[in-house]
């Protein structure tokens, strides 16, 4: 086979492998968190942090839930990174956030933080501080969950059918599910744009 076909195979296979039940508890979470009120924080960096934004725009949008995310704000971000340090970016951005026992915090990353060895220590620092003050935590990681699933209420695990592409994997399909999520019933609450044009030419 091609690197193509491989790959598209690989997509197949992990799709196959997606625990619907995590998901459908993952939306229920969230939908919790809007009715009594409560904000959601989306973290992530690299590829996880674009996600991020992306994911902040349509469940402010189409969800109407409020929703943030630190890496939108590259000004403050810095300033942070410059004075106090890259591990605690995130976690004192959610103090700053006043971050609650009402809110959720829903972490996006490959490997999902590991203090061990050192690895997405800003992620670790974020996750202690959202069960410090009892946010609601949720994640879309891949590997074998890390230190997200360690502290989260509910995480999703990108299943790994190829260990050399799991970053590719695992980033393509936080969209996957993020998308979902959007769309569900229970947490969508404004059609969008291009689906109600088309409804609107049938009549």
């Amino acid at each position: 086979m091609t690197f193509t076909q491989t790959y598209l195979k690989q997509v197949e296979q992990i799709v196959q492998q997606i625990d619907s039940t995590t998901v459908e508890n993952m939306v229920n979470c969230l939908s919790e968190v809007g009715k009594n009120g409560g904000r959601l924080f989306f973290i992530g960096v690299g590829g996880s942090a674009s996600n991020a934004s992306h994911a902040v725009n349509d469940f402010r949008k189409i969800c109407e839930l409020e929703c943030y995310t630190p890496t939108d704000n590259v000004s403050e971000l810095s300033a942070r990174i410059n004075d106090e340090g890259w591990e605690s970016s995130f976690s004192e951005w959610l103090r700053g956030s006043r971050l609650n026992s009402k809110d959720g915090v829903f972490i996006l990353s490959v490997g999902g933080g590991n203090p061990e060895k050192g690895v997405s220590l800003n992620i670790v620092s974020a996750l202690r501080f959202a069960k410090e003050v009892g946010a609601k935590i949720t994640g879309i990681v891949g590997r074998d969950g890390g230190y997200t699933k360690k502290m989260a209420d509910i995480c999703f695990i990108v299943p790994t059918v190829d260990p050399s592409l799991v970053t590719f994997h695992a980033e393509s399909f936080q969209s996957v599910i993020l998308h979902l999520i959007a769309a569900h019933p229970k947490m969508k609450k404004i059609p969008t744009k291009w689906e109600s044009v088309e409804k609107e030419g049938t009549k």
